[in-house]
């Protein structure tokens, strides 16, 4: 069920909460905004539902949100179980991935369809953030107007101590993009932030190149002089909304 626990003349702000059949646990989510395009802003590496607001994401969309121009979604993160779980098996740590997968699709943008009446929603994020809004994006092209990753990594071989299978290569989009067809790609706007000094630019100039390669119109942002830190994405995240 959802709480609204703020608003206030910028933008409106719930609090959700309820158990995921998918991940068999109750699971948490921060929604901003009373209407719009849904966003869904995914926290970095094992981040939390409200990392995003904490840092500041929140407030330097105020102007979209408190005009209805779009909803932001902040799901929770469950990497801890997924690809940063080390005591877990590497097909487990893959397998979870797909179940989270799941639930983003089902739970939250079923969701956040209903609640602004779009078929469609914008996926977003930094760092590992990134790597949930392109991989999303990327398998569900169908249900992505846009997909804006800043400082992403798109390839989690380096998680899974060498271990491969369907679930890794449908999670890896540097393996599956290659060979997707699906018409939608080719309609999804893609932006690829990043910066000159980020640990992450390489994994972007790699997805550049398979995009290119597949004709997917792309944008691919080097900010110059910056690096791998929410200083580089506060600038960013507005940026490409306003592009939308």
């Amino acid at each position: 069920m959802g709480t609204p626990i703020k608003t206030n003349r910028v933008y409106e702000e719930a609090y959700h909460k309820w158990y995921s059949q998918k991940i068999g646990r109750d699971f948490e989510m921060l929604v901003f905004g009373h209407s719009g395009i849904p966003v869904v802003l995914f926290p970095t590496s094992q981040g939390r539902y409200y990392e995003n607001k904490d840092r500041g994401m929140i407030d330097v969309m105020s102007w979209f949100l408190e005009n209805g121009k779009i909803k932001i979604y902040c799901p929770d993160s469950i990497d801890a179980d997924s690809w940063y779980n080390k005591a877990a098996p590497a097909w487990v740590r893959a397998a979870n991935h797909n179940l989270y997968d799941s639930l983003i699709l089902e739970d939250v943008l079923g969701r956040a369809f209903y609640e602004t009446g779009h078929d469609r929603a914008v996926m977003a994020g930094c760092s590992f953030g990134g790597y949930h809004a392109a991989n999303f994006a990327f398998r569900h092209p169908d249900k992505v107007r846009a997909m804006l990753s800043m400082s992403g990594i798109f390839d989690m071989r380096m998680q899974l101590d060498g271990y491969y299978d369907d679930n890794v290569f449908y999670n890896n989009p540097v393996d599956y993009v290659p060979g997707n067809t699906d018409s939608n790609l080719w309609n999804m706007q893609i932006a690829l932030g990043t910066a000159e000094w980020d640990i992450c630019l390489g994994y972007n100039y790699e997805m550049a190149e398979i995009l290119a390669k597949k004709h997917i119109p792309y944008w691919l942002d080097v900010e110059p002089g910056e690096k791998h830190d929410w200083t580089l994405w506060l600038k960013q995240f507005p940026k490409y909304l306003s592009l939308i």
